[in-house]
């Protein structure tokens, strides 16, 4: 008897070990590609000194009529001579995670000087019936526009579970145009990440533009523990694999900054109590990250959004109060280590938070949006020269 239920148990054994052995080997299967060192392009072909960085413009973009909040926001730059200089995504619906959020989409005309009406450009059911399984939510839309200018959306989806069981959807522009009354996507895959149904990877910010018409795409892993990686794709928007960039477990949101060609900067969000912007560092065009020290620069566990308009011209948005998300700045830096105050973006006080920000360089001139107490998407133009707009409000409330 005794014996027979030590068979028993060592069978059992045996099979966990078999079924582990397996999962591994599925794992080194799937997992993907190291992808090789690239080159960065830079934002701006005539930077202007940071410090001559002036408010021009400011206000929130139009919410679609149904929409009570609003969260995460991303810009995306248009080409030269098109008839919009910026699209703008963000998820909007009752609140976070509700059944109705869709991701919504503005587009600045240069005719007329304004955001023209959103719109719901995705929706989690159209999406579902497409890729053939439920999704549940959706949330941080990031968009880019591959070498023949086709618009491709990367958006965080989950089916069971919080965020920390969401996927990365890559979805590409169907139909030619990209005015927005005619914008629409389809879903080209799930990001193959990860044996375990690729779940728990997330997208936040931009990515960076290469020389050669690719990108690398900003995203971390936040089941258990939190880590940023970097996802490399062609010009024609192919995945060509990954770069786990550190081995903490307490950063996430990776934000992309070029000095040079093959040196970049990645600044993140830190999630312990007391945290400051955490940094890494690669000199080989992304192949290989090393951590360096956390910057002066506070984080209360906040989103940040980072630009190279050129070498030594580096900008980056941040919350700046270390308890709360009441106070967010514009910063600049010329070696992306020490950083001085551009612009206070918005302040408030208390329970006010203006976070999630987002930054394009478009028409001359810097292009920033954010979360405005989780209702709506401000946004702000900055260029050199004189104060063309109304100083910003410091008090309790909304932009006007």
């Amino acid at each position: 008897m005794f014996f027979s239920q030590d068979r028993g148990l060592w069978r059992r054994a045996a099979l966990a070990l078999l079924l582990l052995a397996l999962a591994l080997l599925l794992d080194l299967w799937q997992r993907p590609a190291h992808p090789e060192p690239a080159q960065a392009r830079f934002g701006a072909e005539s930077p202007p000194v940071l410090a001559d960085l002036r408010p021009q413009d400011q206000g929130h973009i139009p919410m679609p009529s149904d929409a009570a909040a609003a969260h995460a926001s991303n810009l995306l730059a248009m080409p030269d001579g098109a008839p919009v200089a910026l699209s703008a995504f963000w998820f909007a619906g009752d609140r976070e995670s509700a059944p109705n959020v869709q991701i919504a989409a503005s587009q600045w005309d240069r005719s007329s000087g304004q955001w023209l009406p959103a719109r719901y450009v995705v929706n989690r059911h159209v999406m579902a019936s497409q890729l053939g399984f439920g999704v549940r939510r959706l949330g941080n839309p990031v968009a880019w526009l591959d070498g023949s200018k086709r618009m491709h959306l990367f958006v965080v989806a989950t089916g069971w579970g919080g965020w920390a069981a969401a996927r990365i959807l890559h979805l590409v522009q169907d139909g030619p145009s990209q005015q927005l009354q005619d914008l629409a996507f389809r879903p080209e895959r799930v990001l193959p990440l990860s044996w375990l149904w690729n779940t728990s990877f997330l997208v936040r910010n931009a990515p960076l533009a290469l020389q050669d018409g690719g990108m690398i795409l900003p995203a971390h892993f936040e089941l258990g523990i939190k880590y940023p990686v970097a996802l490399r794709f062609d010009k024609q928007g192919n995945f060509m694999g990954m770069v786990r960039m550190s081995r903490q477990g307490h950063w996430l949101q990776p934000t992309l900054l070029a000095q040079g060609t093959t040196h970049w900067l990645a600044l993140l969000r830190d999630t312990r109590p007391q945290g400051h912007i955490g940094v890494l560092q690669t000199q080989d065009g992304g192949a290989s990250w090393l951590e360096q020290d956390d910057l002066a620069l506070v984080n209360p566990d906040a989103a940040v959004a980072g630009m190279a308009l050129a070498p030594q011209h580096l900008l980056l948005a941040h919350n700046s109060s270390p308890g709360s998300r009441e106070l967010l700045d514009l910063s600049g830096s010329q070696d992306g280590l020490r950083w001085q105050l551009v612009h206070p973006m918005a302040h408030g006080q208390g329970a006010d938070e203006f976070s999630y920000p987002a930054m394009a360089w478009a028409d001359g001139a810097l292009w920033l949006s954010y979360t405005d107490h989780r209702k709506s998407i401000a946004w702000q133009r900055l260029a050199a020269g004189s104060l063309a707009a109304p100083a910003l409000p410091r008090a309790k409330g909304s932009l006007p």
